[in-house]
């Protein structure tokens, strides 16, 4: 694919993004993507846009993504790529011994959890998930990754919302997004 086509897909899916004034608070301008994920084409497109910038990432032997969007894009990127796949989620929902983490997020704060042997030491993962916005809830999703002896090799992001400044929070590792608002 070129970067005009490339590039005309992008303007393609941001149409098809829906924004929702004061949700999940008032002053939130939430970006909903089940707008794209409705359209099987637009959704065809976005993974095959995400893939394509995996596939410039170092090696990678697992992708994590929280809970719950990042599901609907890291599943099917690791079925693709023929990689593992681990989630983190929100607390009391996974079945096995976990490793936990508080975090402030933009509208509050949060608490992950993931299974203790989700990462191998040594593994490289790539972190999926649909929104980069300051970049709490990612944070949170490489210190369990490491905490795990896991390597962040790159992050992951369907859309990225450039003026929440997030991938300076996230400055030492790859950031890599599809669309930019």
């Amino acid at each position: 694919m070129d970067l005009k086509s490339e590039l005309k897909i992008i303007e393609e899916l941001k149409s098809k993004l829906r924004h929702v004034m004061d949700f999940p608070k008032e002053g939130i301008d939430f970006i909903d993507v089940t707008t794209v994920l409705q359209d099987g084409e637009a959704f065809r497109k976005a993974l095959d846009l995400m893939i394509k910038k995996i596939d410039a990432f170092p090696e990678v032997d697992l992708v994590i993504a929280p809970e719950s969007r990042g599901f609907i894009f890291g599943a099917p990127i690791s079925f693709v790529k023929g990689i593992g796949f681990a989630p983190i989620r929100k607390p009391g929902k996974l079945p096995y011994k976990t490793v936990k983490i508080e975090y402030e997020l933009e509208y509050g704060s949060g608490t992950l959890e993931m299974h203790a042997d989700a990462v191998k030491p040594g593994q490289k993962v790539v972190i999926v998930d649909d929104l980069l916005a300051t970049g709490g809830t990612i944070e949170a999703n490489i210190k369990l990754v490491e905490s795990l002896g896991g390597e962040v090799v790159g992050l992951l992001f369907f859309i990225e919302l450039d003026f929440l400044k997030g991938r300076e929070k996230l400055k030492n590792y790859r950031v890599e997004s599809v669309v930019h608002l």
